[in-house]
């Protein structure tokens, strides 16, 4: 009895090697994605709240922007919802920040650059936030990039 009981002294100390080793559900996803902003999205995470956090990147890695990360996500917020494959009824206006569909291959070609490899989808909400930020930055403003800032 006495190595039997010895055995059931080590099952708690193994149980908690083994929960260390195990990821949590509020963990990352294991995938390493291509250039800027490649966060990942936590197993709880709403999408909104994935989609602040990519917005946060982009301001923090081409602003700044004029109203920094709060303006950035409150026009997103009224644009989209903060839902990255948002899109109008007619389908002319796309992602975080509704770009114009007609638009969106050129604004990907100039404010990505390939080594990124990020997706060329506006859907995208990486890559949608990254635009748009560098897209403001570069024209030195939100009105000067083409959206107004009413109520942001």
């Amino acid at each position: 009895m006495r190595d039997g009981s010895r055995a059931l002294r080590r099952v708690p100390a193994l149980l908690l090697a083994a929960a260390l080793l195990i990821p949590s559900a509020g963990s990352t996803r294991a995938q390493h994605l291509s250039g800027p902003c490649d966060l990942h999205r936590w197993t709880d995470e709403t999408v909104r709240h994935f989609s602040k956090r990519h917005i946060g990147c982009a301001v923090r890695s081409f602003g700044p922007v004029p109203g920094g990360k709060t303006r950035a996500i409150c026009i997103a917020k009224r644009e989209s919802g903060l839902i990255p494959d948002a899109s109008s009824l007619t389908g002319d206006y796309l992602g975080l920040y509704q770009h114009a569909a007609d638009h969106w291959e050129d604004r990907y070609v100039t404010w990505t650059k390939k080594r990124w490899k990020l997706p060329d989808k506006a859907v995208s909400g990486r890559t949608n936030a990254v635009v748009t930020i560098r897209m403001v930055h570069g024209a030195g403003g939100w009105r000067k990039a083409g959206w107004p800032i009413t109520g942001c």
